[in-house]
């Protein structure tokens, strides 16, 4: 954390620990393109061995990563059924359609979390005049809904009910291990009936750079060529799955801090006069509250807050986002408090 602000705005804002660097400046390289990057082939290798897959793919950013997984289980024409607050859905770019040229059949939910239930009324009849439900995507955690959570179970049943209806199912798993904290699973059982996995190796993981794909050996080898055809693909890059492979062997055992100080925030910030917020709801890592009641815009609460040194992400007119992680510790949690009441008049 730097010594002047602390920064909340997400936990893409980590920075490479030192065993990170260290691990960058010593890491044996080659040509990933020819797959003769020795250490780039071990993190692929000890990914698909977390997630119990037959393989797994590094990529620059968890969207390429979506959008791969997203055009190897569509066709042009076809639908993706997602939460209506998805990522894939609200900061992609619409690249599911400009590029994968599938269209998204968006499902609103007042915690991001779908039933089968609900994404069984949104699957297209079989009729030749309609588009075609090809996909459904989860997102665990749900990142706009505050760091929600599938139960295992419901996860299950929607895999499992998919692929009855010959559906295929992708999860952006870009925090997935946050999840796998905050549940007590490990992610190969949240993931295991999922036909494409991407997760993040720069959120909570503190990685400079990257997100993986994982699944069958199939998959992975088409999603190489998808990756080379989006121009992902990458010559010495080693130098990133070094820090990536501390990331994935150190990083999540400390996600309970971040958790614990994403309650401690959320519990406070509930506290103070203006804000909406429950703060039983936050379990993970993601604090998003309402300033409605302030009669102040999150945009003037996020301009407030940065004059105390306090980034934050205004992700409405009346909603702001503060997000947990590895540079900002109990102390800066206790600044951006106290820059709250600060902000608020309070």
């Amino acid at each position: 954390m730097s010594d002047t602000l602390v920064d909340l705005r997400s936990d893409t804002v980590t920075r490479p620990t030192a065993a990170m660097r260290r691990a960058m400046a010593e890491a044996e390289v080659g040509d990933d393109v020819y797959g003769e990057d020795p250490t780039m082939n071990r993190l692929e290798e000890y990914a698909a061995q977390l997630f119990e897959r037959e393989a797994s793919l590094f990529v620059p950013s968890g969207s390429m990563g979506n959008l791969i997984s997203i055009k190897l289980s569509t066709r042009p024409g076809t639908e993706v059924i997602c939460e209506q607050k998805a990522h894939i859905n609200q900061y992609e770019m619409a690249s599911m359609a400009a590029i994968a040229g599938a269209f998204p059949r968006p499902i609103p939910t007042p915690d991001g979390i779908l039933s089968w239930e609900q994404i069984e009324r949104e699957i297209r009849p079989k009729t030749y005049y309609f588009s075609q439900t090809a996909l459904v995507s989860l997102e665990n955690t749900h990142n706009m809904a505050g760091g929600t959570l599938y139960p295992p179970a419901v996860a299950d049943e929607i895999c499992d009910r998919s692929h009855q209806a010959g559906l295929r199912v992708h999860l952006d798993g870009a925090r997935v291990f946050n999840a796998s904290v905050a549940l007590g699973e490990s992610v190969a059982r949240l993931s295991r009936k999922f036909d494409s996995v991407m997760f993040s190796l720069s959120k909570g993981l503190g990685a400079p750079v990257g997100s993986m794909i994982v699944g069958s050996r199939e998959f992975i080898t088409q999603a190489r060529s998808a990756r080379k055809m989006l121009g992902g693909g990458m010559r010495q890059a080693g130098v990133l799955a070094a820090a990536a492979l501390v990331a994935l062997r150190e990083s999540p055992a400390r996600l309970v801090e971040d958790h614990a100080n994403a309650r401690r925030l959320a519990e406070a910030l509930a506290e103070l006069p203006g804000v909406t917020l429950d703060p039983s709801s936050v379990r993970t890592n993601i604090v998003i509250f309402g300033v409605e009641k302030s009669k102040k815009s999150a945009d003037k609460v996020c301009e407030a807050l940065r004059g105390h040194g306090v980034l934050a992400s205004g992700v409405s007119k009346h909603a702001v986002r503060m997000v947990t992680h590895m540079d900002v510790d109990r102390q800066g949690i206790e600044r951006a408090i106290a820059a709250m009441k600060d902000a608020l008049g309070a």
